[in-house]
């Protein structure tokens, strides 16, 4: 309801995250790890990571209206007095147009109201009242504002309409302006309202930062792990299980897999199920301080185990890695369990990003078991 004090959102368990580490993953969570350490500046001015996207987006925007913003094609129906395009006969005769001179016609328009110029404006209008800068708030309203005198409508397009918006390998200006445009709305939350949204501050929601730690993790390992080594990177992939016989009704209950993230090698014959967990690693018991959380074992063993016979020799002997923030303890261990190595590891989100990433390009790296 309007006007309703705002929900505190609890603290994040791994504290204050630096916005340059946020800076971090959200680069590699998204189509802008091409533009790592070019904003080093900016990221300095930033208090938080919404200021730093939106301080950004302003300036990729600005610059794209000095040069002209990209045009595009969508299609239109019209009755004319003269053929455009392709005539369209239904309701031609159906509304015996051509008695007065007129005809249905189908076209294609050129028009700067393309889908990405639409999501770039409901960006600056959603980022405008997210950032804590008062004077930047103004400038994304400002800028959202000339988009619309100029033609682009304040709509926002669908994923499926932004998907089909295919960007030229020229067009880089438009590429790191959308990228930016797309971050701003894969850092928001639904709120209660229907079609409403929330951007927080993203360091004290660890609901954003989970999201962006698991899409960055494999989007990092896509990009460092090169398929001329004969690797692959598969993010959210499904497993099945392997039923013999089931009841009718089984199908509708039984609980389904899907990994965070595959890793294979097809020359060094390994496949690596990785889940990424925003939480502690340990967990306590009655008899013990620190404890693995018995639940995450139980599932990567499924994801491993469950795959065993499947027909694919990789999945017989498939290892597995549990990764977590660190929280109060730096955590690296492996065992061991029927042929199957799974490894825990924690990795610093408070560490230095070069840190961060010699950790994550540990992952694939053969156990110490094997050593």
């Amino acid at each position: 309801m309007m006007g309703d004090a705002p929900v505190q959102k609890a603290p994040s368990p791994i504290g204050v995250i630096s916005v340059r580490n946020l800076w971090f993953l959200a680069l590699y969570a998204s189509d802008l790890a091409r533009f790592r350490d070019r904003f080093d500046s900016d990221i300095e001015a930033s208090p938080d990571l919404p200021d730093l996207v939106g301080r950004l987006l302003a300036r990729a925007v600005d610059m794209r209206l000095r040069r002209n913003l990209s045009f595009g094609y969508r299609r239109k129906e019209a009755v004319l007095s003269r053929v455009r395009g392709r005539i369209n006969p239904l309701p031609t005769y159906s509304r015996k147009l051509l008695r007065q001179g007129k005809i249905a016609c189908r076209f294609e328009e050129l028009t700067i109201d393309t889908s990405r110029n639409r999501l770039v404006r409901a960006a600056l209008d959603a980022v405008a009242n997210r950032v804590s800068d008062a004077e930047l708030g103004h400038c994304c309203r400002s800028l959202a504002g000339k988009l619309g005198s100029l033609g682009v409508s304040g709509m926002r397009p669908s994923r499926s309409q932004v998907a089909q918006d295919q960007i030229g390998r020229h067009e880089t200006g438009d590429r790191f302006m959308v990228a930016l445009a797309r971050l701003v709305f894969d850092l928001m939350l639904p709120t209660e309202h229907e079609g409403a949204t929330s951007l927080t501050r993203i360091e004290r929601d660890p609901v954003i930062v989970r999201r962006l730690f698991e899409r960055a993790v494999a989007n990092f390992l896509a990009a460092e792990l090169p398929p001329s080594e004969g690797w692959k990177v598969s993010p959210g992939k499904w497993l099945y299980w392997q039923k013999e016989a089931e009841t009718p009704g089984i199908s509708a209950v039984l609980p389904q897999m899907k990994t965070d993230i595959v890793l294979e090698n097809v020359r060094e014959k390994r496949r690596i199920v990785i889940d990424t967990k925003f939480t502690g690693i340990f967990t306590s018991s009655e008899y013990r301080a620190n404890m693995l959380k018995s639940g995450y074992l139980y599932q990567m063993y499924a994801y491993l185990r469950s795959q065993v016979g499947c027909g694919d020799p990789h999945c017989d002997n498939a290892e597995g890695i549990l990764l977590h923030p660190a929280i109060n303890a730096n955590v690296d261990e492996t065992v061991s369990i029927q042929g199957h190595e799974i490894r825990f590891v924690t990795i610093d989100l408070m560490l230095p990003t070069s840190e961060i990433a010699a950790k994550l390009r540990t992952l694939p790296r053969y156990s110490r078991l094997k050593v």
